[in-house]
């Protein structure tokens, strides 16, 4: 069973770097497999069109597309297993909708002063969304776990966090009601979602602090299996599981904040990558599923922006749609199937 999963990950990391190339070598612009190999290896300062294309557009875009699909799957998660809650996911805690709400507060200031989201000014501009995306995200974050730290059962967390969610997306409604139809066309379009919106140190950034939070989680491999046997066995175990849910919701955060800052919320990848990966290796031991849903996270994201390129098309679809049509089935297939797996 250990050389299987260990010639699994092996297999699915090589798949990896395959759609890694992919999504470099596919786009509005064709370009050959030597211009993509030279690019990315043999790079010199006489630089063509398709150099920079590579250089600037698509490699920030493949780089960010595995930091936010590895993000969201691991705080996915973690927080399934902190709430006990199969359908748990980023959505749940109202973080994503935070950060819409950073982003609405920018349209509506944008309305009222006369300047438009698309200007160049520096508050509202990309820098100025990413910022305001941040922010709202870490408002709600630090909302939650003050609550969680005053209330030890995770449900009644839970709970708050939807109400908070919904608490959020209603005052984001209302602001989009009082915005510009320009305005309100610049957030409709950061909320459909897009991993081509960083540049290569950005994205680099993104990538390096999700991994390092990602190596973080690994300490806490027996701590999340004994969360998986209850709160009981947890506390008889030696845990304190109220510290514990705040580290947990802490590193959720922070991970769904760090992506839906530069790539508006993403749906269902933090919802179905988890489950994708319990049901191939049939088991929900930390130890495995970690590093599981670390690459199946890598895998989904790369794969998703592939197909939202529509390779031979100008035309690109909104990364939430393909995410929503892949990831929805999966999830209403969770829900019929209706079982947990247990430890392997």
């Amino acid at each position: 069973m250990l050389a299987y999963r260990n010639i699994s990950f092996v297999i699915f990391a090589v798949v990896i770097f395959m759609l890694f190339l992919l999504n470099i070598r596919f786009g509005s612009v064709d370009l050959s497999w030597t211009e993509v190999i030279n690019s990315l290896f043999f790079s010199n300062s006489e630089s063509g069109h398709g150099e920079v294309i590579i250089l600037q557009y698509r490699l920030p875009q493949a780089i960010t597309s595995i930091s936010v699909g590895i993000g969201l799957s691991l705080a996915g998660m973690l927080l399934q297993t902190t709430f006990g809650n199969p359908l748990a996911g980023p959505s749940v805690l109202g973080i994503s909708a935070g950060s819409s709400l950073g982003v609405a507060l920018l349209v509506l200031m944008g309305g009222i002063t006369g300047v438009s989201m698309g200007s160049n000014s520096i508050f509202f501009g990309d820098f100025g969304i990413v910022v305001a995306a941040f922010i709202g995200a870490l408002a709600v974050l630090l909302i939650i776990i003050f609550v969680s730290g005053r209330i030890g059962n995770a449900v009644t967390v839970l709970i708050i966090g939807i109400m908070i969610g919904y608490l959020v997306s209603a005052v984001v409604g209302t602001l989009q009601f009082f915005s510009s139809s320009e305005d309100l066309h610049s957030f409709i379009l950061w909320g459909l979602g897009s991993f081509s919106n960083t540049n290569i140190s950005q994205s680099l950034t993104i990538l390096i602090l999700t991994l390092l939070i990602s190596l973080t989680t690994l300490f806490f491999i027996k701590p999340l299996n004994a969360l998986l046997l209850g709160y009981r066995y947890a506390v008889s175990s030696g845990f304190n599981v109220k510290i514990l849910q705040t580290v947990f919701i802490l590193f959720s955060g922070l991970l769904i904040a760090l992506g839906t800052a530069f790539t508006g919320p993403i749906a269902f990848i933090g919802l179905a990558v988890p489950h994708i990966a319990r049901s191939y290796f049939r088991t929900s031991n930390h130890s495995v599923l970690i590093p599981a849903v670390i690459l199946f996270g890598a895998g989904f994201s790369l794969l998703c922006n592939l197909i939202s390129k529509l390779p031979g098309y100008d035309a690109s679809l909104p990364i939430n749609a393909v995410t929503s049509i892949i990831g929805a089935p999966i999830v209403i297939w969770v829900i019929i199937k209706g079982r947990r797996l247990d430890i392997g």
